[in-house]
């Protein structure tokens, strides 16, 4: 069966970084385009970033661009999100999804990962 698992999340000071790495199995990984999306408590999932099977389309939402770095490594089955300049509303559970389309939305995507918790402090 389809596996996403995410891993490098972790507690981290403003301004900061992190990698979060999302190493997938069970599907044809370089057909897939990869999005990553977060979940703060209280509010909904929300869209960060996707990268097409090809890595030629990229594409972030508006409060992550320039900050955040989407790429993947086809022969690795990995996904990528590079983020610098950590802020406090950055603090989520992040997830890795898998899905046909390049597009942001979260129901386009049927292969979920479990997520891993970003927690950054003031």
């Amino acid at each position: 069966q389809v596996q996403l698992v995410e891993s490098g999340g972790g507690l981290v000071q403003a301004g900061g970084s992190l990698r979060l790495s999302c190493a997938a199995s069970g599907l044809t990984f370089s057909s897939y385009t990869m999005g990553w999306f977060r979940q703060a408590p209280g509010k909904e999932r929300e869209f960060v970033a996707f990268i097409n099977w090809s890595g030629e389309i990229i594409y972030y939402s508006d409060s992550m661009k320039g900050r955040f770095t989407v790429s993947r490594d086809n022969a690795k089955n990995t996904v990528y999100l590079q983020m610098n300049s950590l802020k406090p509303e950055d603090t989520a559970v992040y997830y890795c999804a898998a899905g046909v389309r390049p597009v942001v939305v979260r129901y386009e995507y049927p292969y979920w990962g479990q997520g891993t918790q970003v927690t950054v402090s003031s």
